[in-house]
């Protein structure tokens, strides 16, 4: 991909164009804090080869590298994945892919699109699946809207165990639209307060994740019963879906939409990013759902084909009437999912996800031996909440152990928290070393 800086003259035409005297002004609406002071400090140009050397020896040096053992979750999870899928995702066909609008035109990719829709919806006890969305926290935020739309009402009840980053992104959804959002508590176990979920009234929706930020599994079939009775649609996220490898899946236990986060399905974490939305319903409701949706059927002579079935939302369809913003699917990410959930396969998944529930256990089990408090007494999966000095933190990362993720910047009554996750990819040395270490 070419770079094309704007020169001065550039930035000039386009400053005269909006109406600004300066970028300072054009700027202005972002806060102070925000904005860089000055310029940035970037070394001289270096050629193709020095600039490779320089890239290779900052990644060396950053807190992710090799040396160090991380016990890091909350939304975000390492798992082996399959050379299968790297070697199938190379291919120019898959590399090159695209956002169908001419399905005649992409035949391969709309059959992978659908197949992909078919695991998932599998995955998940759920009748239709779309193409995929941009992440978990955009797919939780459009499934309220569509709860919304189904429904006809004006607020929403989300439990406070839900990841904090995706309730800022609902926020953000929902908020400019008059929409209010209640927060749910939950309870001295880490998982909802069923009994806070009686006389909501007038809710279009009740969303609840499963597992939890602190690694919690919730009863989502009470609640999806609490929430029915109420008129209400049951919306189920995540962000390990891997869990439901396990667990009973939302379909089974009465939810209506079931989104959340693909990254662990052979998706490596990349500091952050791309993810993965998935995002399933009821059948009933699929006139109502964001993004598009890959169907299979046959031509005048008879042979299979693939077409882009739904697309009811989008601006070149019916823009006034839009049931959603959202332009495009993450269609590479979509197939690396599809290939690691064919690659491991039904029987994989399950094994897959009883090793990160015992992985977890057995860390878990470890640090309540050292000494150490777990505040909550639910069910977990991967990842568990814990009480750890700030000192003892900060020795471990001396000795390069990063043991788990603070979360009291989201939750202030458990500042001296963190949440620890173990998948496979966590070896017993390394827990055993880290159990010792906060022991001492």
């Amino acid at each position: 991909m070419r770079y094309l800086p704007h020169t001065k003259k550039d930035i000039s035409q386009m400053l005269g164009a909006t109406g600004f005297k300066n970028l300072d002004e054009l700027f202005s609406p972002i806060p102070e804090g925000c904005r860089r002071a000055e310029p940035l400090k970037l070394p001289a140009a270096l050629n193709e080869w020095e600039l490779g050397s320089l890239m290779e020896e900052m990644a060396g040096s950053m807190a992710a590298a090799p040396e160090y053992r991380m016990f890091i979750g909350a939304g975000s999870y390492d798992h082996h994945i399959p050379a299968s899928v790297f070697y199938l995702l190379g291919r120019s066909e898959f590399t090159t892919s695209y956002t169908p609008y001419q399905p005649e035109l992409s035949q391969g990719t709309l059959q992978a699109i659908y197949e992909y829709q078919t695991l998932v919806s599998r995955l998940l006890g759920m009748e239709v699946a779309n193409a995929s969305m941009y992440d978990g926290a955009s797919a939780l935020a459009e499934a309220l809207l569509m709860s919304m739309r189904v429904t006809r009402r004006r607020w929403v009840a989300v439990s406070a165990a839900t990841h904090p980053l995706y309730r800022r992104v609902i926020k953000t959804y929902l908020r400019p639209i008059g929409c209010e959002i209640v927060e749910i508590p939950y309870s001295a176990d880490g998982a909802l307060d069923i009994s806070a979920l009686d006389g909501l009234g007038e809710v279009a929706a009740i969303a609840v994740q499963s597992p939890n930020f602190f690694g919690c599994v919730e009863n989502l079939e009470t609640a999806a019963a609490r929430a029915h009775a109420q008129g209400a649609l049951m919306i189920a996220s995540f962000t390990e879906p891997i869990a439901y490898g396990l667990l009973k899946n939302p379909g089974s236990q009465g939810v209506d939409i079931a989104c959340g986060e693909g990254q662990s399905l052979g998706i490596p974490r990349s500091f952050g990013g791309p993810g993965l939305g998935l995002f399933t319903s009821r059948l009933k409701y699929v006139r109502s759902m964001p993004g598009r949706l890959i169907g299979k059927t046959v031509d005048l002579e008879g042979k299979r084909g693939f077409v882009l079935t739904l697309a009811t939302r989008e601006q070149h369809i019916r823009r006034e009437k839009a049931t959603s913003n959202i332009c495009t699917n993450s269609s590479l990410c979509a197939l690396s999912a599809l290939m690691f959930l064919a690659s491991v396969g039904k029987t994989g998944l399950r094994n897959l996800a009883q090793l990160n529930r015992d992985k977890s256990e057995y860390l878990k089990a470890g640090l309540k031996k050292a000494g150490l408090t777990l505040p909550f007494t639910g069910t977990t999966f991967n990842e568990f909440v814990a009480r750890i000095p700030a000192d003892t933190y900060e020795r471990l990362l001396g000795k390069k152990i990063i043991a788990g993720a603070p979360i009291g910047p989201y939750y202030p009554d458990l500042a001296d928290c963190y949440v620890l996750c173990a998948t496979e990819t966590a070896s017993r040395k390394d827990m055993d070393q880290t159990i010792k270490e906060l022991a001492s």
